[in-house]
């Protein structure tokens, strides 16, 4: 009897765990999977750009260079029609279909799926056939649910690439910090932190420039990446530039394009450069505007708020440097020199807020990934790819100890919370690490809880930081209980909703208890001591209250009152 030969499952090509650490060759790794499957002849994934509105071909199989180039918009073509739609859309012969774009001649039929992340089409899975009809139903059934799986690995590969990411840029900010702190000459740590900024920022041109209080004008004081033309330009007006802008507001100024800008003075200078997109930040030290920090792109780029905030934190070190360099300059006294120690601990907090925050959504990545990778079967080969993204994380963890300091918490942004909501959101997230912990999970949440007016992601995180402190003190042996709690408490005559959470582990003496909320200080094994501060800290700045009530060998509790 004639064995029949299998098809391959599509998914049988993201069982590679090796391609979470590298999105492009996930990429890569799905359009070929799908190419093979459907014996397909040529292929393309294509992904939405934000900042352009465009559809780029971020990877392909059988396309020629020119082909690779083409760019459609949203609604054009095949491919533009099912990314505007999140249809998909199967030609038996595209000599026949008015929406198709032709790249290729000798294509005949084409296949093209939407790939949807978080509810909203992000790409096009294309797969093409030099013959007619080349595609059936069942085809396109198949690759819509690859399609769909294939969302999930590239969702995850995107977030291990940011955390990445964010963990290199937590490790070059204490790197500045440690080098304008040894580095004397300001000239030289001017350079590195515009070289620094140009990497991290991944940008043409890095560009810092300080005001002459002589005559108001802004001149070039460092840059990396400028060519001659941008070097020899001359200081610009305060009041006439765009630049200027960020110098009488105080604030950020992000522009998708300078050329089109009405204030941009030196378009010339722009085309020759090849400079398009702007962010700029003021240096600003002790209330002191000393100038300007500002990056180009050579493509349109919408700058993020992380990208913004990162520039500012760069900015700060840079006002940092200036200062510190004029003051040795005129040999200050030693008042003058505390104050610059002083902003820089000042700058310490700010890098430990980041990696405080940082670390949250990495544990919950971590126990996600966890969750992941015992779900798949895997043999030796696999084993050892799960055991180096571990290690990763577990990198990027010690990344984050580096940087110590304790945070200075953000103004809340208030909004109506469900206790229950909330409490149902957070035990979701930490179900794999209390399961792995054989932890039992309980809720006592009173009925007709009022809406509690507070800042959700503060809350999540202080919840967060509670229930992974329980978790560490409670037995490992399958008798931990944790329990999670809402009601309604009178706090001093005024009503207060209180989040409570309760362990069963070791406790804490009268000595533990005094300091529990000091910075810094830790019980733990491991920790930098400051989540427990960053919790206080919230609540306080919800004007509540935090209270503890624990005792050597049966528990702890923390109950956080929030005024209704």
């Amino acid at each position: 009897m004639k064995a029949v030969k299998k098809k391959p499952l599509l998914t049988q090509g993201l069982r590679d765990l090796r391609l979470l650490l590298d999105p492009q060759r996930a990429l890569q790794r799905i359009l070929a999977t799908a190419v093979r499957v459907t014996q397909a002849d040529t292929g393309s994934f294509v992904l939405l750009n934000p900042n352009t509105g465009l559809l780029d071909i971020e990877a392909s199989i059988g396309l020629s260079q020119k082909a690779q180039k083409l760019k459609l918009r949203p609604g054009e073509g095949v491919t533009g029609w099912v990314a505007s739609t999140g249809k998909p859309m199967r030609i038996n012969d595209v000599q026949n279909e008015p929406k198709y774009v032709r790249a290729n001649p000798r294509v005949r039929s084409e296949l093209a799926v939407p790939v949807e992340i978080r509810g909203n089409v992000a790409g096009v899975l294309n797969v093409d056939s030099n013959r007619v009809g080349a595609f059936s139903e069942l085809d396109e059934t198949r690759l819509l649910a690859f399609a769909a799986e294939a969302s999930k690995w590239l969702e995850l590969a995107w977030e291990i690439d940011q955390m990445r990411i964010k963990g290199l840029q937590l490790s070059s900010l204490l790197n500045m910090g440690q080098m304008i702190i040894s580095e004397t000459n300001l000239d030289e740590a001017l350079q590195q932190i515009t070289r620094h900024a140009n990497r991290l920022m991944r940008t043409k041109l890095c560009s810092l420039l300080l005001i002459d209080v002589e005559t108001g004008e802004l001149f070039l004081r460092a840059s990396h990446g400028a060519g001659q033309n941008y070097q020899s330009k001359p200081p610009l007006p305060v009041s006439e530039s765009l630049l200027g802008v960020v110098v009488t507001r105080r604030k950020p100024l992000s522009v998708l394009n300078v050329r089109e800008h009405h204030r941009y003075r030196h378009l010339e200078v722009a085309k020759k450069e090849g400079l398009v997109s702007l962010l700029a930040v003021p240096l600003v030290f002790n209330d002191k505007l000393l100038g300007v920090l500002a990056v180009y792109t050579k493509q349109l780029h919408r700058f993020s708020n992380d990208e913004i905030k990162l520039l500012t934190a760069l900015a700060d070190l840079s006002a940092v440097a200036i200062e510190k360099g004029r003051l040795l300059n005129r040999i200050v006294d030693m008042e003058e020199k505390l104050r610059a120690s002083e902003r820089l601990s000042a700058l310490g907090l700010l890098a430990a807020e980041i990696a405080h925050e940082i670390r949250n959504p990495l544990t919950v990545m971590q126990m996600l990934f966890h969750a992941l990778v015992e779900s798949l079967p895997m043999d030796d080969a696999s084993k050892r790819d799960a055991q180096v993204i571990s290690e990763k994380m577990r990198q990027m963890n010690r990344i984050v100890d580096q940087v110590l300091g304790f945070a200075r918490s953000s103004e809340p942004t208030k909004e109506a919370i469900d206790a229950k909501v909330l409490l149902d959101d957070i035990t979701l997230l930490t179900r794999h690490k209390l399961n792995a912990c054989n932890i039992e999970i309980k809720r006592v949440i009173e009925a007709d809880l009022p809406p509690l007016k507070a800042d959700r992601a503060q809350l999540e995180q202080a919840l967060l930081n509670l229930i992974l402190n329980a978790s560490d003190a409670m037995p490992k042996d399958g008798n931990g209980v944790l329990r999670l709690g809402a009601a309604r408490e009178m706090l001093e005559g005024v009503p207060h909703l209180v989040l409570s959470v309760k362990d069963n582990g070791q406790g804490m003496n009268e000595q533990q208890l005094e300091n529990i909320f000091a910075p810094f200080l830790t019980y733990k094994k491991q920790g930098t001591g400051i989540g427990l501060a960053i919790v206080r800290k919230i609540v306080e700045n919800h004007q509540g209250k935090v209270f503890v009530d624990s005792k050597p060998g049966r528990g702890t509790q923390f109950k956080l009152f929030l005024p209704l």
